[in-house]
């Protein structure tokens, strides 16, 4: 599976959400700013609701350029065995139910899943608790983290 593609995917997804973001952004500022959105008395408060609409999504709008800037930069390296898994590595992983996920080790902002040929990839980022448990791990080490009270362990099958 090639690591550049995938990268190149998130990438795609973010710029789809952003002009998703920015579109939200200017119907929001738009309504906030309309005459007829004009406060007449104190229990009157579209206009205000819309400009903290507004508000809110030029933030998302922000963390998901900032998620994008990231993710360009990003360089996955290949697996190097002696380090164990990284950021940027693709891990196999199997849980006690022999169910086997992929995932992508990659900055922040770009959890998502993606399909590469027949495989579903599960993009995490570093921040994830999967993938601080699975920092430093090698093929055929064990990795569990806690959700809740339930204790979720996994078999590292491969890493590339």
């Amino acid at each position: 599976m090639d690591k550049f593609l995938l990268q190149q995917q998130v990438l795609e997804r973010l710029a789809e959400s952003l002009l998703q973001a920015e579109q939200a952004v200017r119907a929001a500022h738009e309504t906030a700013t309309h005459e007829e959105n004009i406060a007449e008395n104190k229990y009157d408060t579209l206009g205000l609701e819309a400009a903290y609409l507004a508000t809110g999504q030029a933030r998302r709008a922000e963390g998901i350029r900032q998620a994008m800037a990231n993710w360009r930069q990003f360089r996955p390296n290949p697996y190097d065995a002696s380090k164990g898994i990284q950021l940027g590595a693709l891990v196999c992983l199997v849980d006690s139910d022999d169910k086997q996920q992929q995932l992508f080790l990659g900055p922040g902002g770009g959890s998502m899943k993606l399909v590469c040929g027949a495989q579903v990839v599960q993009v995490i980022s570093s921040e994830a608790p999967l993938s601080r448990a699975m920092l430093g791990k090698c093929e055929g080490d064990e990795v569990w983290i806690q959700v809740a009270l339930i204790r979720q362990q996994f078999e590292v099958l491969r890493v590339y």
